[in-house]
């Protein structure tokens, strides 16, 4: 007898949940969408703090929901799509330059470029390619950015390193740590991952905030000397 091909809806995967993914795909899944995060400019929308958060929720012993993971596998799967996801992107601006920027539409995606380009002035190539790690848009637009600017390859390299190990290793720790000292912590996972995606908005949200005050004392600035 002919088994009964399983519906749609067991078969759909959420790109949008953490849990979804990572239930589907595991740790090689937590790669491969770290890897379009930072890599690809599609893959800007992507959940990679809330699915590096939950993954080290999920390496703990004895947990219920989700699938259990390993911690080891977890944090090699992250590092190794962020690293390869951010030099990809670097290359793809090197080669396509600002041009494939300019033509995207998507006002997320520029809003992240000019803070992405503001970082970069500001901060410096290496404190740039760090911070920028740890803030959504941002870590997908810096990238090509970078290469579009000719930021010197070494020096992308070294620090892109440095903030995506930072990056990759302090949210999976810390949600296997919380996960170790929180008895059932899984039933919480909904809001905790929730409580990451606000706490990973706060820095695009402070620099929105202060860039509107500089805008509004420019333009007082400016009506008063005239």
């Amino acid at each position: 007898m002919l088994l009964a091909p399983a519906p749609p809806a067991a078969l759909a995967v959420d790109l949008l949940d953490a849990s979804s993914l990572l239930s589907s795909f595991g740790a090689v899944g937590v790669a491969v969408v770290l890897f379009a995060e930072t890599g690809l400019l599609v893959g800007f929308f992507l959940p990679g703090d809330s699915l590096l958060f939950t993954a080290g929720l999920l390496c703990r012993p004895g947990t219920r929901s989700g699938p259990h993971l390993d911690l080891a596998e977890v944090l090699v799967c992250a590092a190794a799509g962020a690293l390869a996801g951010a030099q990809c992107g670097y290359l793809i601006g090197r080669r396509g330059g600002r041009p494939l920027l300019a033509r995207s539409r998507n006002r997320r995606l520029l809003d992240g470029a000019a803070r992405a380009e503001e970082l970069l002035g500001r901060y410096g190539h290496a404190r740039a390619v760090v911070l920028a790690r740890f803030v959504p848009v941002v870590r997908t637009v810096l990238n090509p950015l970078a290469g579009a600017l000719a930021v010197p390859r070494r020096t992308f390299l070294a620090w892109q390193v440095a903030g995506g190990l930072l990056w990759t290793a302090g949210l999976v720790l810390a949600g296997y740590a919380l996960g170790s000292v929180v008895p059932d912590v899984d039933r919480y996972l909904l809001p905790l991952v929730a409580a990451v995606v606000v706490l990973s908005l706060l820095p695009f949200a402070v620099e929105l905030l202060r860039a509107r005050r500089r805008a509004a004392a420019g333009r007082r600035g400016g009506d008063g000397r005239g």
